[in-house]
């Protein structure tokens, strides 16, 4: 078997992109190669955090003949603002997307579009929040429960529900330091109030605001997202799946759902498969129909419905370029605008469903939980009768695909490592057969590898890359995001990839079935991450941050990657980023975040552009932590 295994590389994924790039210069098509060359360099005064625009005074730039802005702000104040504004965008945006769904799950009922697919995962949230279960209609049960998720985002006194599934003693540090978060709206709102023009200027406070605002997003918004997701549309179990574009199918309709918010391409996802829609098709000259997923909306049906990934970030205008794509239909974040021109050169629909989310050239059809039933059959119908206006002159769908297993939650990972280790399988599940790999030296560590793609890097290169370093030390990577489809891209899901990886961890994937890199799911699944580190804590002892567990965004590029990286190292991870997150204006803030994070939340930030030094770092971290607890 493993003859016929053999990732796909790098360099074949940009080469049949250069082959999609000419189809677009024939039709007049731009890309985001093109738009690079034509804004680098980028501004120096942005990209070191010192250009400050948030009032009418300036701008202000920062230089040596004018070390101060108007105000008398300086380099130290104005980088800590704009970080922390750039937090505040991320924490609202994750959070958003949690509140719509949980929107949705009050919206859920037995006859309508929205379901109640994991009545236990339900029940058990509902008793840690102190909510009666006895002798209640389940629907009562999650309408009650979606309305105290609301309200945490606005919740008068105290903090966030989620923060007592972490160990007491990093609930203490959050208390210690003041950054546990309160109402999660509210965290938005007071970072925006501490960065308006004359308030606050000293970094201590903008950074430890930041920690706060992203603690909000990871232990407020986006697991509420991850929580009341799995209790609509089930709590991921491994699946197979198929990443890469060659997952497209010249002879179907092909409709690719992008974007994070599950609840529209659920429901796409189900009208898709519905023999109506596919009798329909095939009236139309197609032989079926094909939903494939960019970005974390196509993590989320990959794990639950094995729905195949066609590409992340920097892949959306491929899917397009491919000229068989009947419809591309978006949610919200990371979507280029540029998708609605490149459409019109081609035949593609591009539709936009959220208000949150207007483009020009799009068709705008509203998605609202009440209507997503007629909404989503209505946008597969056009994308059906849109089959017979591509141009077959101008198909070209990249014959590159691998196999993936995909959809490891954390209830995923504790079953299966259970079923391993014992022949009875415990429901509730510990991690300590992970911990035992841990100790005994089998695996000597895990790595968080998490975030988007970056122009700044070679694309994909950096995640696959880190990856194969990290495996062959016999370092299990969990990987999230536009991570985890780079890694299912390049085949490192495929289980075959175990032979990648050095003896002990090879073994354990042997044993337990799994690929040595683990998809967790999409970016607010980050929040599952949490989780995880959270009961290998309680298991084993030891705090979070004695854990060989490191976390690591090479390719980051949006608010939400600073948020994200606020809150991963505020729970006691060191994170390591591939891109500086414009901060190198001031020594200051750059210390605080590398270094003086240390004394507050007992982890901190590494920055280091150069990947093989990147790699070297996280591997030399882990085994420090592995020698401090003596193992």
């Amino acid at each position: 078997m493993m003859g016929d295994f053999k990732l796909t590389t790098v360099e074949e994924m940009e080469a049949a992109t250069e082959k999609l790039l000419e189809t677009g210069k024939k039709v007049g098509a731009d890309g985001w190669q093109y738009r690079v060359k034509n804004q680098t360099p980028h501004c120096k005064f942005g990209e070191t955090g010192i250009c400050c625009k948030i009032c009418s005074m300036g701008p202000c730039r920062i230089t040596p003949k004018a070390p101060k802005g108007i105000c008398g702000c300086d380099a130290h104040g104005i980088v800590a603002r704009n970080y922390l504004k750039f937090t505040a965008g991320g924490s609202a945006t994750h959070s958003d997307h949690g509140r719509e769904i949980c929107n949705t799950l009050y919206h859920a009922k037995p006859e309508g579009p929205y379901k109640v697919k994991d009545p236990e995962k339900l029940i058990r949230i509902a008793k840690e929040w102190g909510v009666e279960t006895e002798g209640k209609d389940i629907y009562d049960l999650a309408h009650e429960v979606a309305i105290l998720g609301l309200s945490e985002y606005g919740k008068v006194f105290g903090h966030q529900n989620f923060l007592k599934r972490a160990p007491q003693h990093t609930q203490e540090i959050w208390e210690r330091e003041e950054i546990a978060p309160r109402a999660i709206d509210r965290e938005v709102s007071c970072s925006l109030h501490m960065t308006h023009m004359g308030c606050s200027s000293k970094p201590e406070a903008l950074i430890r605001q930041s920690l706060r605002s992203g603690l909000s997003d990871g232990w407020g918004g986006s697991m509420a997202g991850t929580e009341f997701s799995d209790v609509l549309f089930g709590t991921p179990k491994p699946v197979d799946t198929e990443a890469n574009l060659g997952v497209m199918n010249k002879d179907n309709v092909n409709i690719v759902v992008h974007g994070h918010d599950p609840s529209l391409s659920e429901m796409i996802c189900e009208y898709a498969d519905d023999p109506e829609m596919i009798a329909y098709a095939k009236s139309k000259g197609a032989k079926g129909i094909t939903v494939s997923g960019v970005c974390c909306t196509s993590n989320e049906v990959a794990m639950r419905r094995g729905i195949p990934m066609a590409g992340n970030f920097l892949q959306q205008e491929n899917v397009v370029l491919t000229g068989a794509c009947e419809a591309i239909v978006v949610d919200v974040q990371c979507i280029f605008p540029a998708l609605g021109p490149l459409s019109k050169c081609f035949h593609t629909k591009f539709v936009t469903t959220s208000p949150i989310a207007q483009m020009p050239d799009s068709e705008f059809i509203r998605f609202h939980a009440d209507t997503a039933a007629e909404n989503a059959k209505a946008i597969v119908k056009m994308a059906i009768d849109n089959f017979e206006n591509r141009n077959p002159d101008l198909v070209y769908i990249p014959d590159m695909k691998q196999k993936a297993t995909v959809g490891y939650s954390v209830e995923a990972i504790v079953k299966t490592l259970d079923g391993v280790t014992n022949s009875q399988v415990d429901e509730t599940g510990t991690t300590k057969p992970l911990i035992e790999c841990i100790t005994s030296g089998v695996i000597r560590g895990a790595v968080a590898m998490v975030g988007c793609n970056n122009p700044k890097i070679r694309p994909d290169y950096a995640h696959i890359e880190l990856m194969k370093k990290l495996i062959a030390n016999d370092i299990i990577v969990v990987a999230s995001g536009c991570s985890a489809q780079a890694a299912a891209k390049a085949g490192l899901m495929d289980k075959e990839a175990k032979n990648l990886c050095g003896a002990g961890l090879k073994r354990v994937c042997e044993l337990a079935d799994i690929p040595p890199v683990l998809h967790m799911g999409s970016c607010v699944d980050i929040s599952r991450m949490m989780i995880l580190v959270s009961e290998l804590a309680k298991d084993s002892g030891l705090n979070i941050s004695q854990l060989p567990v490191v976390g690591c965004a090479p390719e980051w590029m949006s608010e939400k990657a600073v948020s994200i990286g606020n809150y991963v190292v505020a729970t006691g991870i060191d994170t390591f980023l591939g891109v500086d997150p414009y901060v190198s204006g001031s020594d200051q803030v750059s210390k605080l975040l590398t270094e003086g994070l240390r004394d507050w939340v007992e982890a901190a930030y590494t920055v280091e552009k150069d990947i093989e030094k990147l790699v070297d770092l996280m591997i030399e971290r882990i085994e420090e932590k592995r020698t401090a607890i003596g193992i």
